[in-house]
């Protein structure tokens, strides 16, 4: 039982973390349109596999912003 709680900590961490990383990915591009960015905030937000949705489909669409 125990073992089993500190799998699911651990998947559930993870997959928090690299949510986060994709959202952060998804702020700092230029996916050409507002929908589109809007979009992929809410693929990556889905529980458990949004962020690797966004990592497969859509980590290569976006054009990293320049600095001004």
């Amino acid at each position: 039982m125990d073992q089993t709680i500190l799998y699911v900590l651990f998947i559930a961490t993870i997959s928090f973390g690299l949510t986060m990383l994709a959202l952060i990915d998804i702020i700092l591009k230029d996916f050409g349109s507002l929908k589109a960015k809007i979009i992929w905030h809410f693929i990556a937000i889905i529980p458990i596999i949004g962020w690797l949705i966004y990592l497969i489909f859509g980590f290569k669409k976006g054009q990293r912003n320049k600095p001004a």
